[in-house]
């Protein structure tokens, strides 16, 4: 097992403080995926919406607030979560939710170092193309913000379709392959489980970006 820095997504309640600093571009640049809002409120509606980032960072310094109330309704809605508390200088804070605090000021680089030991381990096999990360040995995928547990098959359904991305793949070899079998008769059933995938790694399962259906032939995944 070990840690991934970076492609992770992070959600960032920061605020426009122009004497403080912004983390939000400096993140960005070292390949995290960025849901960047300026309040607590929609910090809880995104997570309500079922977003479910790797972490979250709480600049309470740039919105003026210990963050103490944030940290704890973010916590009674997906306690699995880490946050990273960031405070001004000389702040008090008896928050205990908190994960990690920081205080002003730090550096980009200390906040790597904390992010590092927050972040969930990823499993020594994971394939990443375009926006989907799937830890094959954990069958977590993480896709758009969204972070999902999913069945043995189909990780081996979107393995393969992650290894031949951009290819179109006829049914009944793609149904052969995943189910190991020769009876190729009914496919049905790639169609639930591609359903299913779809779930796990679009923003609108029924208008899909990525995992297309090709008519009359099978499946592309098109990154």
């Amino acid at each position: 097992m070990k840690y991934k820095i970076g492609s992770e997504t992070l959600l960032i309640v920061e605020g426009k403080r122009s004497d403080l600093p912004v983390f939000a571009p400096a993140l960005r640049k070292k390949g995290f995926d960025i849901v960047l809002i300026s309040t607590g409120k929609s910090a809880l509606e995104t997570l309500e919406s079922g977003t479910i980032p790797d972490a979250i960072i709480i600049s309470a310094a740039s919105i003026r607030t210990s963050g103490s109330r944030i940290c704890r309704s973010l916590k009674s809605i997906n306690h699995d979560i880490p946050i990273i508390l960031i405070l001004d200088e000389g702040s008090t804070d008896d928050n205990g939710i908190a994960d990690v605090i920081l205080y002003l000021p730090f550096t980009v680089q200390k906040l790597l170092n904390r992010l590092k030991h927050v972040l969930p381990i990823e499993g020594d096999k994971t394939i990443k193309v375009g926006p989907i990360r799937l830890d094959v040995d954990r069958r977590i995928v993480r896709c758009l913000g969204k972070r999902t547990r999913i069945t043995p098959r189909l990780v081996s359904l979107l393995t393969i379709l992650m290894n031949q991305h951009g290819e179109v793949l006829e049914r009944r070899s793609l149904f052969s392959r995943v189910w190991e079998t020769d009876y190729t008769e009914d496919t049905r059933t790639l169609d639930v489980h591609i359903s299913w995938l779809r779930r796990a790694i679009e923003d609108d399962p029924n208008h899909p970006n990525f995992l297309k259906t090709i008519r009359g032939v099978g499946y592309q995944l098109d990154l």
